[in-house]
């Protein structure tokens, strides 16, 4: 059986492939802009108008990058057995609705999606083998 996990944040998915005698982490960068406001009008005035930001511009970008971002993931998810998403934030909500959305196969793969803080490369992996009950028989 073939079960793979991943834990993402809006920087970098870590995907987490564990087999009979194999084990495989990749990491794909997401290439996702950072957000900064700057600009907009304000006055000195209580009461006045507030600086105001256009980013409902800002808003769609982020979302083509991250529709971008989680098909780059979709490939390393083939022929998973069971799929499991961690990571901080909602990210990891945002890949399980994508999934369902685009990718219903995969979506129907996936066992759960739990919130996890950031992690080193052997906390993820050992995070995917507890979740899935995998101890060192693979």
């Amino acid at each position: 059986m073939k079960y793979i996990g991943i834990w993402l944040d809006k920087d970098k998915a870590h995907v987490v492939t564990l087999m009979k005698e194999h084990e495989k982490m990749t990491t794909i960068e997401s290439n996702m802009e950072h957000f900064h406001p700057s600009g907009g009008s304000g006055t000195r005035f209580k009461g006045g108008p507030q600086d105001v930001v256009q980013d409902s511009k800002y808003l769609e970008k982020e979302k083509q990058q991250h529709k971008v971002y989680f098909r780059s993931i979709a490939p390393y998810l083939k022929g998973a057995h069971e799929l499991a998403i961690f990571g901080p934030a909602q990210t990891g909500m945002r890949f399980a609705k994508h999934l369902e959305r685009y990718n219903y196969m995969l979506f129907s793969k996936l066992k759960g999606v739990e919130k996890a803080d950031s992690m080193t490369e052997n906390q993820i992996k050992a995070l995917v083998k507890n979740y899935f009950g995998i101890h060192n028989e693979i």
